[in-house]
């Protein structure tokens, strides 16, 4: 929660600073290609990989073993990286030696180069904080993210007094930021270690749990790359389009991403622990009902906060955003956006969950097939929406192509295990539909009425967003207590056990 909050605090002031310009638009597209990479051979695939194959390790031989097999892995993982980090450098580095793309497009590549380092520092600090989980040290890993928040937002107050001389100097601030908070990302559990024992030495020896390691990441690997070079191609659409849309779409993407990361990866990753357990106990009921029951905890948090989202995407876009150098026709193009990703937030939400069901019957071909469709889905419908539609074809693309892959995940789940048909869960869906709808009338005429009073600007909209989403949140909680929403036992004896925790406390 602290991480997402300071990422969009960062995101706000970087909209302040830069407004949706050109420099903003060059900075996305260039970040967007270390972050792929960060994703493939740093987070996801390799602590996978890595993390019961070093459980092994220090289960075996202790923690001397586990260090030692960390030393061969950082290794490795420094040589592969440090490798692309210098073909990468090496090739965005000679942009503009090539004659016929608009400027925009070496600048993108100068920042490339610049902001490519950061690839190697995040990949190791991914496998050093992989190491503390599996010695039982959560915290420093957790606040890796909030390392890369706060250099940022940091940097971005140099970055403000620059940007009104050179924006360009004001963008190698920015860039600075990242490589700072890269830096404290790898350096703060590589301490950590160290004072628990281990002894960092450079170690090439391909031993067979390095090669393990290595085989558990391809299958990972390869629907990991899929999901990733969509996004990037998307980006890439996205900054030939027009000189703003690229930055648009990050901000109604990040906005879109904050209750998926809070709530529904959160839910995800509870769960699936569970449904692994129950996969290899070869519990099938009981896996089907766990998964039945995130599916259904999903779908009462994201389909209302779509909905949300959607009906107050303007005023929440302008109380956020406008400010600085982020204008009123800015909001007035990212709303709409942000509408349109809403559309697509719970079909996200739910695949998450039914990948990793996947993942707990051992099955990792059909998400790397699934992944393979919604990749030329998004692709097809881009090219041909993003002439006609803009910045808002990208977003319908890659809406669609969520839609077609939650669905088609799904029922590659339920060939492989009948008891997980979505079936069971229709009811419970028509009641969050019937009270998002409630929710939804309520909300949207408030709002109408706030603006037919002539009450607008900022004081409406710290309105819409103060008073109006807690009413609509209180009317859709009701409602779907009312229409008895399947698992609202499981919430009376939380907020119990709550309560008592609270009369203890206050009588002590």
């Amino acid at each position: 929660m602290v991480s997402r909050c300071l990422g969009l605090t960062r995101d706000l002031l970087s909209a302040g600073v830069f407004g949706a310009s050109v420099a903003m638009d060059a900075f996305v597209t260039a970040f967007s290609l270390p972050n792929l990479f960060r994703r493939l051979l740093g987070e996801g695939a390799l602590t996978a990989a890595f993390v019961p194959t070093l459980q092994e390790e220090l289960h075996e031989r202790g923690q001397a073993g586990a260090f030692a097999l960390l030393s061969k892995v950082v290794s490795w993982l420094a040589m592969v990286t440090g490798g692309c980090v210098l073909v990468g450098m090496v090739i965005f580095g000679q942009s503009r030696l090539v004659s016929g793309p608009e400027a925009k497009w070496s600048w993108a590549a100068d920042l490339t180069v610049i902001l490519f380092p950061y690839l190697a520092l995040v990949c190791l600090a991914a496998a050093l904080s992989a190491a503390l989980n599996v010695l039982g040290r959560f915290t420093e890993s957790a606040l890796s993210p909030i390392w890369l928040n706060v250099a940022m937002i940091a940097s971005l107050g140099f970055a403000a007094k620059a940007v009104s001389e050179n924006e360009v100097r004001a963008m190698y601030w920015l860039c600075a930021g990242v490589l700072v908070g890269g830096g404290l990302q790898m350096g703060v559990p590589a301490l950590v270690l160290m004072r628990a024992g281990w002894r960092p030495r450079f170690d090439l020896e391909l031993s067979p749990r390095v090669r393990t390691i290595a085989q558990l990441m391809v299958p990972g690997l390869l629907g990991t790359a899929i999901y990733q070079i969509n996004i990037y191609v998307s980006r890439l659409l996205a900054f030939s389009v027009s000189d703003s849309s690229a930055t648009l779409l990050f901000y109604a993407n990040r906005l879109m991403e904050l209750p998926i990361g809070v709530f529904a990866i959160a839910v995800a990753t509870v769960v699936y622990p569970l449904i692994a357990r129950h996969a290899v106990e070869q519990n099938f009921t009981a896996m089907a009902a766990a998964y039945h029951k995130g599916v259904r905890l999903i779908l009462m948090i994201n389909v209302p906060a779509a909905a949300g989202l959607a009906l107050l995407s303007e005023p929440i876009v302008r109380w956020l955003f406008q400010h600085g150098k982020f204008t009123s026709p800015m909001t007035q193009t990212m709303a709409p956006l942000l509408m349109l990703f809403a559309v697509g937030m719970p079909f996200f939400s739910v695949a998450s969950l039914t990948t990793r069901a996947c993942y707990a019957l051992k099955d990792m071909g059909a998400p790397v097939r699934m992944a393979a469709v919604s990749f030329a889905v998004n692709l097809g419908l881009s090219l041909l929406l993003m002439g006609p539609l803009a910045a808002r074809g990208l977003v319908v693309a890659s809406t669609l192509a969520v839609v077609v892959q939650t669905v088609l995940l799904q029922r590659a789940l339920v060939k492989r295990m009948p008891g997980m048909r979505f079936g069971q869960l229709w009811l419970s869906l028509a009641k969050v539909g019937g009270a998002t709808l409630a929710m939804g009338l309520v909300v949207a005429g408030l709002w109408f009425g706030l603006l037919q009073s002539g009450r607008v600007g900022r004081f409406a909209d710290t309105l819409a967003i103060f008073v109006l989403i807690p009413i609509g949140a209180g009317v859709y909680g009701a409602m779907l207590w009312t229409l008895r929403i399947e698992g609202r036992e499981d919430l009376a004896a939380i907020v119990a056990k709550l309560r008592s925790r609270f009369r203890f406390g206050g009588a002590s």
